[in-house]
C-alpha cells in the first residue's frame, strides 16, 4: 500500500509496501506526478511485472544506450558504409546532453530543457525526430529490458515543436543549364547521370546509389528498389530521359550502376555549384524538384506520386498539391 507524506515545500514522498517486493519510495515536485507513480508501481506488481526501481536508479541513459545501440538498432534500423546513419547522430546527440542522468532522474522538467536547449541550436524537426529516438529508447527499456521507470515515458508528457517548414528551393531554368554543363565538366563522369536519374525518378541520394543493373526492368520500363528509407520495396518508373541516361552507362563489374561513394559524389556535386555560382542548393533539393513536376503536369494525382516518390504517408505531399491546382486551372481557363 502507497503512503504518501509532504516533506516541505514542494516535495511529495512516496512509499511502498508490499508482500514480496522491497520497499519502494521516490520524491516528487507535485502530490500528482507521486499519485501518478505510486499508481503505476501498485499496478505492476499486482500484475506480476514489477522490477525493482533500484535498476533504474543504477542506470544511466548513456548504459541503456549502449544497449539499445548493441542490442536493438542493428535489427531494427539500416546502416551505411560510412557509418554516418541519422540514428547514431541522435543516439551520440542524447547521450552527450543527457547520458549521465540515471534512468530514475529523467522527467518532463530534464527533457523540456532538452528540448528547449536544442531548438537554439536545430530545426524543430530535428529536435522532434531526437524527441521520438529517446521516447524509443525509454521504451526499449521497460518493454524488452523491463526496467520500470519510475516516472513513466517523460518524452509523452511534454510539448512537441512544430515540424519545420519544407525547403521550397527550386533552380531556375538558367540554373539547372549551368548546373548541367558543369557537371558533365566534372572530373566524374556519373555526376551528370545521376543528377538526371535523381530529377527524373524523384528517387533518394542513397536509393540511386543502392541500384544495380539486376534491377533495371527495361521491358517495363522501372527499376525496382529492394532497400529503401522507409523500409518497404518499390518500382520506381522511369522515363524515357531516365532510359536513355541508364543505357548510356557502362557495365560495371560488380553490378552497381554508380559505383561511387556517397562522399565522392557530394564532394563533385559542390564543386559543380561552386563552378555554376548556385547557392542554398542541396542534392536533396532536386527530389524536391522531381515532385514538384510531377505535380505540375496535372495529370499526376496524389497517389501517383506516392508510388513514385515512395512516402509512406499522403500527408507529406500535400505541399505539392496547389501546384497540380494551379496547372489545372490554367488547364480550364484555356477551354472556356
Amino acid at each position: 500500500m502507497a503512503t504518501i507524506r509532504k516533506r516541505g515545500i514542494g516535495q511529495w514522498q512516496v512509499q511502498i509496501r508490499r508482500e514480496g517486493y522491497p520497499k519502494e519510495s521516490a520524491t516528487f515536485e507535485s502530490k500528482i506526478e507521486a499519485l501518478e507513480w505510486a499508481s503505476q508501481i501498485e499496478s505492476a506488481m499486482v500484475r506480476g511485472v514489477h522490477a525493482a526501481r533500484k535498476v533504474a536508479e543504477r542506470m544511466t541513459l548513456a548504459n541503456l544506450i549502449e544497449k539499445f545501440q548493441k542490442n536493438y538498432a542493428p535489427l531494427h534500423y539500416k546502416t551505411r558504409q560510412d557509418g554516418k546513419e541519422a540514428w547514431r547522430f541522435q543516439l551520440k546527440i542524447i547521450g552527450d546532453k543527457l547520458g549521465a542522468k540515471t534512468l530514475a532522474e529523467l522527467d518532463q522538467k530534464l527533457v523540456g530543457e532538452y528540448r528547449d536547449e536544442r531548438l537554439t541550436e536545430v530545426s524543430g524537426t530535428t529536435v522532434r525526430k531526437e524527441l521520438y529516438m529517446l521516447s524509443k529508447i525509454l521504451g526499449f527499456a521497460e518493454t524488452e529490458l523491463g526496467i520500470a521507470l519510475p516516472r513513466g515515458n517523460p518524452v509523452l508528457k511534454i510539448r512537441k515543436p512544430s515540424e519545420s517548414k519544407g525547403r521550397d528551393r527550386r533552380l531556375s531554368d538558367s540554373e539547372w543549364l549551368e548546373l548541367e554543363e558543369e557537371c558533365k565538366e566534372s572530373r566524374n563522369t556519373l555526376l551528370w547521370p545521376i543528377v538526371c536519374i535523381a530529377r527524373e525518378t524523384c528517387m533518394r541520394q542513397g536509393e540511386i546509389l543502392a541500384m544495380t543493373w539486376q534491377d533495371v526492368d527495361w521491358k517495363r520500363k522501372f527499376v525496382f528498389l529492394h532497400d529503401t528509407k522507409n523500409g518497404e520495396a518499390r518500382a520506381v518508373p522511369l522515363s524515357p530521359v531516365a532510359v536513355e541516361t541508364l543505357k548510356s552507362l557502362p557495365r560495371s563489374i560488380g553490378g552497381t550502376i554508380f559505383p561511387i561513394q556517397r562522399m565522392t559524389l557530394l564532394h563533385a556535386f559542390q564543386g559543380a555549384l561552386r563552378r555554376a555560382k548556385i547557392s542554398d542548393f542541396r542534392f536533396h533539393d532536386i527530389r524536391h524538384e522531381a515532385i514538384s513536376r510531377l505535380a505540375e503536369r496535372g495529370d499526376f494525382s496524389v497517389l501517383d506520386m506516392a508510388a513514385v516518390s515512395g512516402h509512406k504517408t499522403l500527408t507529406m505531399l500535400s505541399r505539392y498539391t496547389h501546384l497540380s491546382a494551379e496547372k489545372l486551372a490554367n488547364k480550364l481557363a484555356t477551354t472556356t
